[in-house]
């Protein structure tokens, strides 16, 4: 009549001893597909003259066009963590209201690229 020790799952499927590493190994995994973007993002941020890159599509200011390329690149490096914190420690109710967040940045982000730029 020990004491019998239970293991709680988590949402990826192991024990929560493992959650943490899967949630690194999901973050690592992030931020390799996402560098290339992510490196991008960030020179048309800190070179507004990049704007002149994009003739006849964008018609912006400078500080509109860095704006919107820091809130992207802002996202784009915010994302690694958020998933793999996501991974380890969420519920897939959790998940789900964090992809809906997601969600919705990108659209704002979209919709901020058509006032801006279009």
């Amino acid at each position: 009549m020990g004491a019998q020790k239970t293991q709680s799952r988590s949402p990826v499927g192991g024990d929560t001893s493992k959650a943490g590493m899967w949630g690194f190994f999901t973050g690592v995994i992030t931020a390799a597909l996402i560098a290339v973007p992510l490196s991008a993002a960030f020179a048309f941020a800190t070179h507004p003259e990049t704007r002149f890159l994009f003739t006849n599509a964008v018609d912006v200011s400078a500080g509109g066009y860095a704006t919107f390329w820091w809130v992207a690149t802002i996202f784009l490096l915010s994302l690694p963590f958020l998933v793999g914190f996501g991974v380890a420690r969420m519920s897939r109710q959790t998940l789900g209201i964090v992809a809906g967040v997601v969600v919705v940045f990108l659209i704002a982000l979209l919709v901020l690229a058509q006032v801006l730029f279009w």
